[in-house]
């Protein structure tokens, strides 16, 4: 049973609740049940005050519900036809998302998600995904405290094999090995490199060298996301303990199967909401590798923030790829300009090389 003062008690496990229950708890006032099968806690549920209780996609028995409803509680069930969870407790794992993926991609909860997404709008289908987005603010808010995190953009484009992707694999694991929570957007290209590179933080950096090797066999999730998934399982097999890193990825962009290093992935519904939490939670700084649209509105997006913040909470900006950032998509001197005479212009950094990252972000 977790400790708590206040109003509002968060109860997300069978365990904490027979704890209160057995500690002597008479009253369920401003407690919050999510996503808890009740149907053995009967006894229980009746001979407690239930007034000003919330009971969010938990399961009882229709008399207790019944019950429960009369007595003062408000019972939210599960959205009929929906695949996920929309009061879930914690963020998900990769092996959650991908379960069953021996028997095809379509088959898997990240698919189907997807997929049941993708139908016409109705307001059950709206309000089953802004209750889902909203317990995974509240799981990645509990996952995210005490951490420093550093953010990794860059292009979804990336295949493995290439001299890019493992330069974003090397500067997650430097920055992991350095103390730092790595952040991606926890789609493929850069953001899996990343996530690769911090769950190898542990690890000596020829073992990062052979997980590189073993993926570059299965470069890209086209033609098979099926293929692409099992060579990365196979290196999660082949180093089961890693460092802790999140990936934010959202099934707005369903074609790009969220990639498996990320040890803890939230993902959305809302890629408005993701977004927003992605640059705000990389308090330790944002490293932008060379991309397309999408990193460059996350780099002005994150400017946006930064220009308006005041000095202490500016977070470090780091574009990698002069050459990139200057003349292929000329960002940086805007990027300048703008934060000209802010707090933020000390805070700007463009470097050439991704080795030249870990020092700014480490100190």
């Amino acid at each position: 049973m977790r400790p708590h003062h206040g109003q509002t008690i968060d109860v997300e496990s069978l365990d904490d609740f027979r704890a209160r229950v057995a500690a002597g708890a008479r009253s369920m006032y401003g407690w919050h049940l999510q996503s808890l099968d009740l149907t053995g806690q009967s006894d229980a549920i009746r001979a407690l005050d239930v007034a000003g209780a919330l009971f969010l996609g938990c399961v009882l028995n229709r008399p207790d519900e019944e019950s429960v409803r009369e007595r003062g509680a408000l019972v939210f069930p599960q959205v009929p036809g929906s695949p996920v969870d929309s009061y879930r407790p914690a963020l998900y794992s990769a092996r959650e998302l991908y379960a069953g993926i021996e028997n095809g991609y379509e088959t898997t909860l990240d698919a189907c998600a997807y997929a049941w997404s993708r139908q016409p709008r109705s307001r059950d289908l709206t309000l089953a995904q802004a209750l889902h987005d909203h317990a995974i603010d509240d799981a990645l808010a509990a996952e995210r405290a005490g951490r420093r995190v550093v953010g990794i953009m860059g292009g979804h484009s990336l295949t493995r094999g290439s001299g890019p992707y493992g330069d974003a694999a090397r500067l997650a694991h430097e920055l992991a090995r350095a103390g730092l929570t790595v952040a991606t957007g926890g789609g493929p290209g850069a953001m899996e490199a990343a996530n690769l590179g911090a769950y190898l933080a542990p690890h000596a950096a020829a073992e990062l060298d052979k997980a590189l090797a073993m993926l570059a066999r299965v470069p890209s999730f086209t033609p098979s996301v099926r293929d692409w998934v099992g060579a990365a399982l196979d290196v999660l097999d082949t180093w089961p303990v890693g460092a802790d890193s999140f990936g934010i990825p959202t099934w707005h962009y369903g074609h790009e199967p969220p990639n498996p290093f990320a040890t803890r992935i939230a993902k959305y519904f809302s890629n408005a909401i993701r977004e927003a939490v992605l640059l705000e939670y990389a308090d330790g700084g944002i490293v932008f590798l060379p991309g397309a649209a999408g990193t460059v509105q996350e780099v002005f997006q994150d400017a946006c923030e930064n220009y308006y913040a005041d000095a202490s909470s500016v977070a470090p900006m780091v574009l990698v790829g002069n050459d990139f950032w200057t003349r292929e998509l000329p960002a940086w001197d805007l990027l300048g300009s703008l934060a000209s005479e802010r707090d933020m212009a000390a805070r700007l950094y463009l470097v050439d090389t991704v080795d030249e990252v870990v020092p700014i972000l480490a100190a």
